[in-house]
């Protein structure tokens, strides 16, 4: 049986989230990490404004950060994306 592109998708999206209800994946050692360099960054740029964060504060905009960085992947996927399909070239540039 032939899935289209998009029951592909979500059959994925099914088996992922049937994984991640059973406990079997563990992204928190992840999660924190990437928080805490996000909190860093915005521990770093507050200092360079000469601000000092206290730690909610540092963990807000490490959230906004993240966010940040979430959707400049997603518009680089999109576009990348667009790319391939008028056949101008790789889907992903190997500068990053």
């Amino acid at each position: 049986m032939s899935l289209t592109p998009a029951e592909r998708s979500t059959r994925a999206r099914l088996a992922a989230f049937a994984l991640h209800g059973q406990g079997k994946t563990n992204v928190g050692p992840a999660l924190a990490g990437q928080l805490a360099r996000f909190a860093r960054q915005a521990i770093e740029a507050a200092a360079a404004r000469g601000e000092e964060l206290s730690d909610e504060e540092a963990i807000r905009r490490a959230g906004f950060l993240r966010r940040q960085h979430m959707a400049a992947l997603s518009l680089r996927a999109s576009q990348a994306r667009r790319r391939k399909a008028a056949g101008g070239g790789p889907a992903v540039s190997e500068a990053g």
